[in-house]
């Protein structure tokens, strides 16, 4: 088995032109998933709290949770490493 890194994903383009969206801080409001999880791709990992929205965001992967990264009230950039999994 080999393991996989999940990293937190470019932001819309619209937070660029207008910013409305990402106004304030933009932080982790709640981890979906805990170590040990079995996850399948797409499934949420964590929801985003962006100051006007909440932004679920998926997992490219399937796998099985290793380690987590990040936790609830982290804020976080672009590239963010967030969970590493080992793959199905």
């Amino acid at each position: 088995m080999s393991t996989l890194s999940i990293h937190m994903p470019k932001y819309p383009e619209c937070w660029q032109s207008c910013g409305s969206c990402a106004s304030g801080t933009v932080f982790i409001l709640e981890m979906l998933v805990s170590v040990g999880d079995s996850i399948e791709r797409d499934d949420n990992i964590l929801t985003l709290e962006t100051g006007k929205v909440a932004l679920d965001i998926p997992s490219p992967y399937a796998g099985r949770v290793l380690e987590l990264h990040v936790t609830a009230g982290d804020t976080v950039d672009e590239g963010a490493l967030l969970v590493t999994l080992e793959s199905a």
